[in-house]
């Protein structure tokens, strides 16, 4: 047994952990162990956090979008409504501009007519007065002549104005 090899590489290997054992290695491994363990559990535990804080932050934006996309509907809605309402008044206004402009224009036409209404009556009074005055002039002579074309001019004068 002292003779075998084996023998003395067991005996140093137990005076080896002997030695180990009264300096604490195996304490200090076993420390130095749990105090990995603890950091790879506070590793995972915030990581845990990150991710619970990363879903919340989500959660937000998600919500946040949604509530802008609501928004921008009712922009759009509010905006196609006004437009509507733009342009009734707009066809409103226009309509009452076109009546204004034919009331006007049927106006300035009913005025020229009865200007050219006048104006064909005078000039028939005029013609009237001067053909009147030819045949007068041309039928009748003297003193009652004078007198009588003065009276029908003064009179036909009188009937047209």
């Amino acid at each position: 047994m002292f003779e075998d090899p084996e023998f003395w590489v067991l005996l140093a290997f137990v005076i080896f952990l002997g030695i180990l054992a009264k300096f604490g290695v195996p304490k200090m491994a076993l420390s130095a162990l749990d105090e990995r363990s603890d950091r790879i559990k506070q590793a995972l535990d915030e990581a845990q956090r990150l991710r619970s804080e990363a879903q919340a932050v989500l959660a937000q934006y998600q919500k946040k979008r949604v509530e802008a996309e609501k928004e921008a509907q009712a922009i759009i809605v509010n905006a196609r409504i006004e437009a509507e309402r733009l342009a009734g008044e707009a066809k409103g206004k226009v309509e009452e501009f076109i009546a204004r402009r034919t009331k006007m224009a049927e106006s300035k036409i009913a005025q020229a007519e009865a200007q050219a209404l006048a104006d064909v009556h005078a000039a028939a009074a005029d013609a009237a007065v001067a053909a009147a005055e030819k045949i007068l002039v041309q039928t009748t002579h003297g003193a009652a002549a004078d007198s009588l074309i003065a009276n029908g001019i003064r009179d036909v004068k009188a009937k047209l104005n």
